[in-house]
């Protein structure tokens, strides 16, 4: 049987040719391969250049490899987060022309490491935390898609800092199904099998002395089916709002910053009976918020005010008749939010007189008036707009605020 190298890009084939497929994958040469951390695999894995790419190569079975690529290109097509499938290689032989195990190639997802290798590395506690909360997302992501892992584990996780977020990818699908959607058994099954893994490779991690003596393995395992269970509560309870009820948006986003998930991408769809609302969440590091809403609108502000402000920003852009997310007709988020700063958020700062302002910048008022709104709406148990809100600050809460700051004088 001839060698096959079926690709996903037609110029994926030419470069892959230059590898040394007639050799085992462990007794690859050194010039092939490229000395990147790995996780614990059944199969051999090598990482290797192709060209400009860094790919991942790993031996098994034919049906597996096929079955596996196609799970990945499904995985993408979905949007999720795992490793990009580029080529299944078969009809390898030796040069006794004996068969040689067909391989399935990823590319190599830049600036990433396996799970187990970072709890390897000495990491304070809270970082670990953070690290198996974007674990928890992944998880929660895919059983939303309908697809079992069945293999969760450190090793077939790869990490990655992107933009100041924590980011969890899948690596191994060889054990995954996709389904239509899961059922309750279905995804109870697929979590404790990650829990069981996660403990053992800390356990294993723990005997070697790698592990941080803070860590308790069986306990760390026990926390990411906690914080799964209450993301996945968040994500997946009815969320069909009535018209105008935007507070109950802010609800959500504040019930999911009580759990330690910053929302970093909204999607409102708008229904006949109301507003749909479904949360993607990403765990951020500090100033993630910071750094986007400057590229996005040209406001310096502090953390808080930022991650305030871009919610707010997301919910405007999801009421304007021509955005649409991943649209290339519609306008981008860069033009929204020039038009939102526009004409949403400097008319309502300079509503508030500035004898009144005191020593707030303008982000810092604006940050006041979403809290107020969101008071005065819960109250209301309605939205009453951000021009109420403004009037009501103006009337009843800065003569009260200066009157406080009003330094006292003695006789």
């Amino acid at each position: 049987m001839a060698l096959q190298i079926s690709a996903t890009n037609p110029e994926h084939p030419a470069l892959l040719l230059e590898l040394p497929w007639h050799l085992p994958l462990e007794e690859w040469p050194e010039e092939y391969l490229v000395p990147l951390p790995r996780g614990i695999s059944r199969h051999v894995v090598r990482y290797a250049r192709a060209g400009d790419e860094v790919i991942a190569v790993k031996e098994l079975a034919e049906r597996p490899a096929l079955r596996e690529y196609e799970l990945l290109r499904d995985l993408d097509r979905l949007a999720i987060p795992a490793v990009d499938p580029l080529a299944v290689v078969t009809g390898r032989t030796d040069g006794e022309g004996e068969p040689l195990e067909p391989v399935l190639i990823t590319r190599h997802l830049r600036g990433s490491q396996p799970y187990r290798s970072m709890f390897e590395t000495t990491m304070r506690p809270a970082t670990m935390h953070r690290l198996m909360d974007a674990l928890a997302v992944l998880l929660v992501r895919l059983h939303l898609a309908g697809f079992a892992w069945g293999d969760c584990s450190l090793s077939n996780t790869l990490f990655r800092r992107d933009a100041g977020a924590y980011a969890a990818y899948l690596v191994d699908a060889e054990t995954g199904d996709l389904h239509p959607q899961l059922s309750t058994g279905q995804r109870e099954y697929d979590l404790d099998l990650a829990r069981v893994n996660i403990s053992g490779e800390l356990l294993d991690l723990e005997a070697s002395g790698a592990l941080h003596p803070s860590v308790d393995p069986v306990e760390f395992g026990m926390e990411i089916c906690a914080r799964y269970g209450d993301l996945w509560t968040e994500l997946t309870r009815t969320s069909v709002y009535p018209a105008g009820k935007y507070q109950y948006i802010e609800r959500r986003i504040r019930r999911l910053n009580e759990l330690g998930f910053d929302v970093a991408e909204m999607q409102i769809e708008h229904s006949s009976n109301g507003d749909t609302v479904t949360f993607v969440p990403k765990v951020v590091d500090a100033g993630h918020h910071q750094r986007q809403l400057l590229r996005l609108t040209g406001l310096d502000t502090e953390e808080n005010q930022a991650r305030r402000l871009l919610n707010d920003l997301e919910s405007w852009m999801a009421t304007q008749d021509d955005y649409a997310p991943g649209d290339p007709l519609t306008a981008r988020p860069e033009v929204l939010a020039h038009r939102w700063v526009r004409d949403v958020f400097r008319p309502t700062v300079r509503a508030v007189p500035p004898e009144l302002r005191g020593s707030m910048d303008a982000a810092e008022i604006y940050h006041e008036l979403l809290e107020h709104r969101w008071y005065l709406s819960e109250r209301a148990q309605h939205d009453i707009g951000l021009d109420t809100a403004v009037e009501d600050y103006i009337q009843n809460i800065l003569p009260t605020a200066r009157e406080t700051l009003q330094p006292t004088t003695g006789e």
